[in-house]
């Protein structure tokens, strides 16, 4: 999956948006994403400007992300933008090793299960073969309101 068909399915933009490429993807089981690291990053400029390091919540963040997509695929839900996608829980986050401008983080995201719109999640990132963060995430889909 290609940019193009990523921004159908979520309504992240720069600088929000944080998956660049869709590798696999097997609905109701797994998605592969990447994430190019790039040190015109907004967050690098604070954090830290004389030693970059990914915040490890925009990993998270990232991983959920990737989780939405493989949601929507799983549901068939339509590209239509009618739907948000909410992060609302996450266990057993495991930070294990910076990541760093120039990095490819690889996500990997297993769907556990999915009830009446909720999703639970276990996710792994990796630089390479070195994983760098791991967790369970929840994250609900809602229709979204029209004011």
């Amino acid at each position: 999956m290609e940019i193009k068909e990523i921004l159908e399915y979520l309504p992240h933009r720069f600088p929000f948006l944080l998956i660049d490429r869709v590798l696999q993807l097997e609905p109701a089981k797994r998605v592969v994403a990447i994430k190019n690291v790039a040190i015109n990053e907004p967050f690098f400029q604070g954090h830290f400007p004389e030693n970059p390091i990914m915040p490890g919540v925009m990993i998270l963040e990232a991983m959920a992300q990737a989780a939405a997509i493989l949601s929507y695929k799983t549901l068939k839900l339509s590209s239509e933008r009618n739907f948000l996608y909410y992060f609302v829980g996450v266990d057993n986050a495991r930070f294990k090793k910076p990541v760093i401008p120039g990095d490819q983080l690889v996500l990997d995201v297993c769907m556990i299960r999915i009830v009446r719109g909720i999703g639970k999640f276990s996710a792994v990132a990796r630089v390479g073969d070195t994983v760098v963060t791991e967790a369970e995430l929840m994250c609900a889909i809602r229709e979204r309101d029209e004011a």
